[in-house]
């Protein structure tokens, strides 16, 4: 289990994949910006027309929602007819949600803001299928390598997404618009170049798949699992070959986990006296740690083998959740959400690229589709109990919570390690019997 990637020469990366990986970073930048309006100003939205601040946490549903509903279908229209239409469909959905989400806003309609919003977060999630293609053009050594590129794109998002909405609320009051509202009337000015840029990639990522030793001369495929050797897609054998189900159950454990935290961290900072400034700068570093180091972290997954990223990752998120939680001090809260973010994005690249390791090319929008749709599940339950845990309970208890989430998989593994140690043991004594 330390070593899931395989093992492949080391080949150069041909000019056009390098371009197509560029578009699709560059696209990332701009329409990542989309998702950070949801997450920044979504609540702020639900409790303008509701007065309610119980409601807060329904963006933060709504999105886990539209992922669940989402991944697997476009990944099928993706596996049968090429990952740039279903990208683009993505895009074509958010573009739509935008512009409904500041209509909702116009005409004061809490109903037209949730469809607007499961609109929107569809087609977000749809547009996720970039990162299947970045791992179709790439050889198995440079797979998660290339999901860190990708990645990279939505920390810029972050840059911009701010810039935007500053400059909505200054000009929202001369045009008579809802502050709240005018920035989702400003995105489609990045959504459209984020498509135009996808529309330059060519050929599709997924002709590049089907045929690497094309554009990698010398490349041989490895062998692939039994497992992934059938002509139908059947996304339970993810759940039967040990390796893939590992990974859904590692990447839906730092889902879980982060999708508490994130909500958790304010509330904390807030409770113990901290400004909002030191709010918003404590969530710097939590979104610093979820896409400053994709990089990095990919070369070491791609290097040392998808277990040896992903279960350290999972580590890393357990220990940032009890940092939260349990803590007081500006700094070690700080440092427990950079952790989360850190061990989410580590556990995220690795799982992905193992499960695309594991799935042919014309199964691998499905498969990693899987993959999101429990990752979707988990932030969608996840959304819907943080309320209550924290009014029912109490702060620390919500964080032993998203504790909790994340022994799964550690337990998994050490279960597989224990049988394995077993199997040795009995093989030793079975060899000395003979002897």
């Amino acid at each position: 289990m330390s070593r899931l990637a395989p093992a492949a020469p080391v080949l150069p990366v041909p000019p056009l994949v390098k371009r197509n990986t560029a578009l699709f970073a560059v696209s990332q930048s701009f329409t990542g910006a989309g998702m950070q309006f949801a997450f920044g100003i979504g609540p702020l939205m639900v409790i303008d027309l509701t007065g309610s601040a119980a409601l807060a946490g329904l963006f933060v549903g709504l999105i886990g929602l539209s992922r669940f509903l989402v991944s697997y279908p476009v990944g099928r229209i993706t596996d049968a007819y090429g990952r740039k239409p279903g990208i683009l469909l993505g895009l074509t959905l958010a573009l739509t949600g935008a512009l409904a989400i500041g209509l909702s806003m116009s005409f004061r309609s809490m109903a037209m803001l949730v469809c607007a919003m499961l609109v929107f977060g569809m087609g977000m999630n749809a547009s996720q299928q970039l990162r299947v293609a970045a791992t179709d053009m790439y050889l198995p050594n440079r797979r998660a390598q290339a999901l860190g590129y990708v990645a990279m794109g939505s920390l810029l998002g972050l840059v911009v997404s701010p810039l935007v909405i500053t400059f909505a609320e200054r000009i929202a009051g001369r045009l008579g618009q809802d502050p709240l509202g005018l920035p989702w009337f400003l995105l489609p000015a990045l959504i459209v170049p984020g498509m135009l840029l996808i529309s330059f990639v060519r050929p599709d990522p997924k002709e590049i798949g089907m045929n690497l030793a094309r554009y990698y001369p010398g490349y041989t495929p490895p062998p692939r699992p039994a497992a992934s050797q059938s002509g139908a897609f059947r996304g339970w054998s993810l759940m039967r070959y040990a390796p893939t189900r590992l990974a859904i159950v590692a990447n839906t454990a730092g889902q879980g986990n982060m999708s508490i935290v994130m909500v958790l961290t304010s509330l904390v900072l807030h409770h113990h006296g901290h400004s909002l400034s030191a709010i918003a700068f404590s969530h710097m570093f939590h979104s610093a740690g979820m896409f400053a180091f994709t990089i990095p972290l990919g070369k070491l997954a791609d290097r040392f083998g998808r277990g040896r990223v992903m279960f350290p990752g999972v580590v890393a998120a357990l220990a940032g959740a009890s940092l939260v939680a349990f803590t007081s001090a500006f700094w070690s809260v700080t440092l427990g959400t950079f952790l989360v973010g850190l061990g989410w994005a580590a556990t995220n690249v690795a799982a992905t690229a193992l499960i695309a390791d594991y799935a042919p090319t014309h199964h691998r929008g499905r498969a990693i589709g899987v993959n999101e749709s429990f990752a979707g599940g988990i932030s969608l339950a996840m959304a819907v109990v943080t309320g209550p845990l924290i009014e029912w309970f109490s702060l620390p208890a919500t964080g032993f919570v998203a504790v909790l989430i994340t022994l799964p998989p550690l337990l998994m593994l050490g279960w597989i390690k224990a049988g394995e140690h077993a199997a040795r043991r009995r093989s030793a004594a079975g060899m000395r019997a003979r002897r």
